[in-house]
């Protein structure tokens, strides 16, 4: 089975590097957040930047995998903490959890925007260039933070739920658009992808793309998840092809020129 160690050794680290993955301790109003920031510490100055938020079980080694990947790539990467510190849910209650914020949008978009501000107050991050990624939960938190018109130029969703929303809030989006689904998701099935896309279409200026992965489940991109049963399943193909996807992305929405891994 594909660990969280195998899909992190597929970016190495380049040579003179100092990849440096630290845990950070802020907060939303009284509620007390705990992220993780990476990034090379062998480089200096402003650089483009990626919040990475999480799936439904929190701010683990998962999220820390990934922001540690974006590092490699030349990144300052933070994995943002929706929940709160020590909040970090099993199988058993994630539902719950996620289900607070998923009815709650305000605040789950507020702390979003938390983790978004605590990433650009870091004096390493060229603001201009910031995107928003997320699996599952967090895929689907991305694409709500692009909805609040925040200044980002990409958001990028990982088997992401697709919420729509009457009104539509569409024209406030300013970031271009990827979305990764996969093709056999019972949570994203094809009727929310077309739901999704119609709403999209009701506002021309905004850029978006879908990317469809053939017998591909819920959270086909988090190593270890094997529920086939409920519709969730890692696939090493999907989550190989939604990365190097995820890269020309980046590389494109920061003027960069495309290196793919």
């Amino acid at each position: 089975m594909t660990t969280t160690d195998d899909v992190l050794s597929t970016v190495p680290a380049p040579a003179g590097s100092d990849i440096r993955v630290e845990t950070v301790d802020y907060a939303h109003d009284d509620a007390p957040l705990q992220g993780v920031l990476a990034k090379d510490a062998a480089v200096a100055g402003p650089r483009p930047a990626v919040l990475v938020i999480h799936d439904w079980h929190g701010v683990n080694e998962h999220v820390e995998a990934r922001v540690t990947m974006l590092a490699r790539l030349g990144y300052v990467a933070f994995g943002a903490d929706v929940y709160g510190a020590g909040v970090r849910p099993g199988d058993d209650s994630a539902a719950e959890v996620a289900g607070r914020f998923y009815g709650d949008n305000a605040l789950f978009r507020a702390r979003l925007r938390a983790g978004l501000d605590r990433l650009l107050a870091d004096p390493e991050v060229d603001a201009s260039k910031v995107v928003v990624m997320g699996y599952c939960f967090g895929g689907s938190g991305a694409l709500e933070l692009a909805r609040t018109g925040a200044d980002l130029v990409g958001a990028v969703s990982f088997h992401g739920g697709l919420i729509t929303h009457d009104p539509s809030d569409a024209d406030q989006i300013r970031a271009k658009l990827l979305v990764l689904t996969g093709g056999s998701d019972p949570v994203v099935p094809d009727e929310a992808v077309h739901a999704w896309q119609d709403e999209m279409r009701s506002a021309p200026h905004v850029d978006w793309q879908v990317v469809t992965y053939a017998d591909a489940m819920h959270a086909f991109a988090v190593p270890g998840t094997d529920a086939p049963d409920h519709g969730a399943q890692y696939q090493e193909r999907a989550d190989r092809r939604s990365w190097q996807a995820l890269q020309v992305f980046l590389a494109e929405v920061f003027d960069e020129e495309p290196t793919v891994s």
